[in-house]
């Protein structure tokens, strides 16, 4: 007697006989038979051939989508919007002594060059500004860090320091993400930053599926969609230096955007002396914190175009938040208005300076922090100052 598998292979045997080439065996071809693994037949193609074409089209439309990138003014090695770098700054702090540490949102990030910094005083300060962020948690975090002993300066927006609400948001993420970071996180972000240096087309801000996504300028009606936000306003390189995205300083269309978004974006602001005095009470623990470990506080506020600084100022007087921070604290302040020699720069979408300005204002508040603060000294060759007219074209200055 033929057993049960000879008999299932006589069985499966004569099926594939009468099936088709290219077709696979079914249950339905096999009743009562165990389903074996699904066969195939592999067409003969010619699949040097295939591969050969298949990976020239990938390099041509990757090289297209490359040049398309470029042509919109973005740069390999862009790291801006990425927490991954910020956090690798962060913890830097617990592995060396580090003498000035940047501190605050998109303003003190955009609008300071760390080269002219390391030009006047021989330190190249840690950049821990983030874009969309506040100050406030940064601070607190540095003042019960025992490892920071240093000068901490801390630029803001008003309307971002005194905010509990949304840009705290961001600046929480960040922090988680220095405290820890998985090992895939960190593998990820290593790889990432090594092929970014070469490609312009990894930028988060023009990916394929953002791009995508800002078709549509809303989805639904009465409902925030990508065009009630800015798609991208700086560029972060080595070392967290970061400028005003380059094609803003000429795109008209662009920065009237996002100018357009910074007027509607400042939310509801703390309008009873209540409310605000939390906001103080904390940043006097965070300075006091800092001052008892030998290390000191200067708090700076960049500059904002008028019509942005009349919205900031209705929410929130320069009396009642700048001028009430200092005279709590008992902290010392830089406040753009009092820099006579950086009056009138030039900021295209209304709250960051451009690349040249940025440096000119460096240099002005450099200046005046070493003025005021014993752990920051000038150098004896530090290089001339300049002003205002060292980046406005002087048709434009004369317009001011």
């Amino acid at each position: 007697m033929a057993s049960s598998i000879s008999s299932s292979e006589q069985v499966i045997h004569g099926v594939s006989e009468r099936m088709p080439a290219g077709l696979r065996l079914t249950a339905a071809d096999r009743p009562g038979v165990a389903q074996p693994v699904p066969e195939r037949d592999i067409p003969e193609q010619p699949w040097r051939a295939i591969s050969l074409v298949t990976l020239v089209l990938v390099v041509l439309l990757t090289a297209a989508w490359e040049w398309r990138m470029r042509a919109l003014e973005l740069v390999p090695g862009d790291l801006s919007g990425n927490y991954d770098s910020w956090a690798e700054r962060r913890r830097s702090i617990d592995r060396r002594e580090t003498p000035v540490v940047l501190i605050g949102d998109s303003r003190i990030l955009y609008d300071t060059d760390l080269d002219r910094v390391a030009q006047l005083t021989g330190i190249r300060p840690l950049q821990l500004g983030i874009a969309g962020g506040s100050g406030l948690p940064i601070l607190e975090n540095i003042a019960d860090d025992p490892h920071f002993k240093g000068l901490a300066i801390v630029g803001m927006a008003e309307t971002s320091f005194f905010d509990t609400r949304f840009t705290v948001i961001r600046s929480r993420k960040a922090l988680e993400l220095s405290r820890w970071e998985s090992p895939s996180e960190r593998a990820s972000f290593g790889i990432h930053r090594v092929i970014a240096k070469n490609v312009a087309l990894l930028d988060d801000a023009y990916q394929l599926s953002t791009m995508v996504f800002n078709l549509d300028p809303d989805w639904r009606p009465g409902v925030r969609g990508p065009y009630h936000d800015v798609w991208k306003v700086g560029e972060t390189g080595a070392e967290g230096q970061s400028w005003l995205w380059r094609r803003l300083e000429h795109d008209g269309r662009l920065s009237a955007h996002a100018r357009s978004v910074w007027h509607q974006l400042f939310p509801p602001f703390p309008s009873k002396d209540q409310e605000i005095r939390p906001i103080l009470v904390r940043s006097k623990v965070a300075v006091d914190k800092i001052r008892a470990r030998g290390g000191d506080v200067v708090f700076l506020r960049p500059p904002s175009a008028p019509d942005i600084r009349a919205i900031e100022d209705r929410h929130l007087p320069r009396a009642r938040g700048w001028d009430a921070l200092l005279a709590y604290t008992h902290a010392n302040g830089i406040h753009a208005d009092d820099l006579p020699t950086v009056q009138n720069l030039i900021l295209p979408e209304g709250s960051h300076l451009t690349h040249a300005c940025a440096t000119v204002f460096t240099d002005a508040y450099i200046r005046k922090v070493a003025g005021q603060t014993r752990l920051l000294h000038l150098k004896a060759d530090l290089p001339p100052p300049i002003s205002t007219r060292d980046c406005v074209p002087s048709e434009q200055a004369r317009l001011h």
